[in-house]
């Protein structure tokens, strides 16, 4: 017998209003207390997990996947009648959980990096406000984009995951490489610099000579997973940007640099004489700037081609109201739009200290911008999948419009700055929801679940992920405040933000290298290179970027050597759920160990012994690729060997 998958209606073909679902109806309920806290239990974990490697890498995971295969085998352990619906509810929060810390970890740690705290109250008021918001604005166009675009909207994530639903062995297989990964990557993390110190993870090459370089590669367990995930493409482009800013510009900038005078000092730091400055002052001061001015190339083109499918979805959103086709009339939906906006405004007023005129005129600018931004991103899940959702562009664009009305207004002063942060933290925070929330929808559409019950479930895990999420960062605000050539969370998206808004703020930006940085992204835009993937690439340590792109070179070799269709298929596929795990778990053992170094529990014990530190570091390295290769180079496709009785 086939593998049951879905009718080719649920593709297209049919109108949305005809399209029968998965289980033949659309108001299946699948609730209930058990699946409510195994769902928690899931938003709680890709919450962190999401913040965590978003922090680390500037890049996170979609928990959609991973969350329908954790849940298969959570619904088949303790809720076992409740089914595919049940395991659809728990894939949903899981992807709430995420779509929180996915946008958060933009703007959020910027409050942070500009010398102020981040207060749990307001934190957590916004993230509340924000998810409110966007579920609201989705739920107006949820018929359009869902129903009256069945078919031509493709919504690529959203189909994976559905089909990941329905597959027979999603709790088997999958389920056992995801616990596989979780346990390598646990395993390495507890023994390395991140936990308990043991074991050396860092390996490290560089020249202090004539043409000066520095180059280092993490042994990550939770970088490689992403690199593997993302795979070649993007990740050689990224490593590519490293080899430009470490082999290229950096060397240059040492070069010129060491002509300078004794009186000449780094910019930035008086106690530092530029003549004297290491790589790392020259990365940290003036490498990171042009970085910086490559994402905010990158960000206002990425904006500027957004402008088409920002026209469209207002159109069509408009034409749809008009037929009636447009909207939602569910009591809930009804209440959280205007909710999200009430909450924001009376967020900062309070937090403007009863200033009513940045209430109004930062309110309603932030609550028009993330209508529109939640709109487009709704629509591009469906077009392109929320993990490779635009966000860092309409973020950009939207932080550029709000810090220049503040300036305008004369709202320059760092009290200023940490109120524009928040509205901030409200815009990236509903335009991430907005595309996860639709997607989640979709699945639900397609499979037969009920879009009232997703909602109120998606905003629970909204409401605990917002939790998660900010009580992690105010946990870990030591480790967001340090600095160098290898800090503890590369920060890129929130680095950028808080300069680019202090920096308009002051006028006091090193404008020559940020607009160096822009002319490099129009470069790479006009030569056809996916500018944001090099700008992270530029800016991110090299210790980041090169463990993510031997993660991609995994998936390669198991590509190339894999000869057989449907067992390439089938390894690849297992190399995914394999590292999702090793995402989950090295994040969540290393979140685990920085509170615990943080909290003055446990202190580093690197044992420098019988090996140096390099050798040890290449051991650990060796024993991890042995690790994820060999149970993925163990796996036989379906069809490897005899011919399968099923299919003749």
């Amino acid at each position: 017998m086939k593998k049951k998958t879905l009718d080719q209606s649920a593709y297209g073909g049919v109108p949305g209003s005809k399209y029968v679902p998965y289980l033949g109806t659309h108001d299946g309920l699948g609730g209930g207390p058990v699946i409510l806290v195994l769902g928690a239990i899931l938003a709680i974990i890709f919450a962190a997990s999401t913040a965590y490697s978003g922090m680390k890498a500037g890049l996170t995971v979609s928990a959609g996947i991973p969350g329908a295969i954790l849940g298969s085998g959570l619904v088949a352990a303790f809720a076992k009648k409740k089914g595919i619906l049940g395991i659809n509810l728990i894939q949903g929060m899981s992807s709430g959980g995420e779509g929180i810390a996915s946008g958060m970890i933009y703007v959020l740690p910027s409050i942070v990096l500009i010398g102020r705290k981040i207060s749990f109250v307001y934190g957590f008021l916004v993230g509340v406000a924000a998810v409110a918001f966007a579920v609201g604005v989705a739920n107006i166009v949820f018929n359009y984009l869902i129903i009256s675009q069945h078919g031509k909207l493709k919504y690529p994530e959203s189909m994976a995951i559905s089909e990941t639903l329905v597959a027979s062995e999603a709790g088997g297989e999958s389920l056992k490489m995801m616990g596989i990964g979780f346990g390598i990557g646990g395993i390495i993390t507890f023994f390395t610099t991140q936990f308990m110190g043991w074991f050396n993870s860092m390996i490290n090459f560089s020249s202090k000579k004539f043409y000066k370089w520095d180059m280092s590669t993490e042994v990550n367990p939770m970088l490689l997973g992403i690199g593997f995930i993302i795979g070649i493409n993007v990740s050689i482009v990224m490593f590519a940007g490293t080899i430009f800013a470490q082999f290229a510009v950096a060397p240059l900038l040492s070069y010129f640099i060491g002509m300078s005078g004794d009186s000449w000092r780094v910019w930035n730091d008086a106690s530092i004489q530029l003549n004297q400055a290491g790589t790392d002052v020259i990365v940290g001061s003036y490498l990171k700037c042009i970085g910086a001015g490559m994402m905010l190339g990158g960000g206002i083109i990425g904006a500027l081609k957004l402008i088409p499918a920002i026209k469209q979805s207002i159109s069509e959103t408009l034409k749809a109201r008009k037929t009636a086709e447009g909207g939602s009339s569910d009591k809930l939906s009804s209440i959280l739009l205007p909710l999200g906006a009430i909450m924001i405004l009376v967020v900062s007023f309070f937090f403007a200290k009863y200033n009513v005129m940045i209430m109004i005129v930062g309110g309603i600018l932030s609550i028009l911008l993330s209508f529109l931004f939640v709109i487009v991103s709704a629509r591009m899940a469906g077009m392109i999948g929320s993990s490779n959702n635009p966000v860092s562009g309409m973020t950009i664009a939207s932080m550029v419009i709000l810090t220049l009305v503040f300036a305008l207004c004369g709202w320059t002063n760092t009290d200023h700055v940490e109120i524009l942060l928040t509205f901030g933290v409200f815009i990236v925070t509903a335009i991430s929801v907005g595309g996860g929330y639709t997607q989640t929808q979709k699945v639900s559409f397609v499979i037969g679940g009920s879009k009232n019950e997703m909602t109120k479930y998606y905003v629970i895990a909204g409401i605990i992920g917002t939790i998660v999420v900010v009580g992690t960062m105010i946990l870990l605000e030591p480790q967001l405040r340090i600095t160098g050539s290898n800090p503890p969370f590369g920060l890129p998206q929130a680095n950028l933000i808080a300069a680019l808004t202090q920096g308009i703020m002051s006028n006091k930006l090193p404008w020559v290298m940020v607009i160096a940085g822009v002319v490099l992204s129009i470069v790479f835009f006009l030569l056809g290179v996916p500018v944001m993937a090099v700008a992270l690439g530029f800016y991110l340590p090299a210790s980041t970027t090169s463990i993510i792109f031997i993660g991609a070179l995994v998936r390669l070799v198991i590509e190339k050597v894999t000869k057989d269709k449907e067992t390439r298929k089938h390894r690849v596929s297992s190399g995914i759920s394999m590292s999702s795990g090793l995402v989950a778990g090295a994040s969540i053992i290393g979140l685990i160990g920085i509170f615990l170094h943080v909290f003055g529990v446990i202190k580093d014990k690197t044992l420098t012994g019988f090996v140096g530190s390099n050798e040890m570091a290449w051991v650990l390295l060796v024993i991890m690729l042995a690790c994820v290769m060999l149970p993925l180079l163990r796996i036989h496709g379906p069809q490897a060997g005899a011919e399968s009785k099923d299919d003749e």
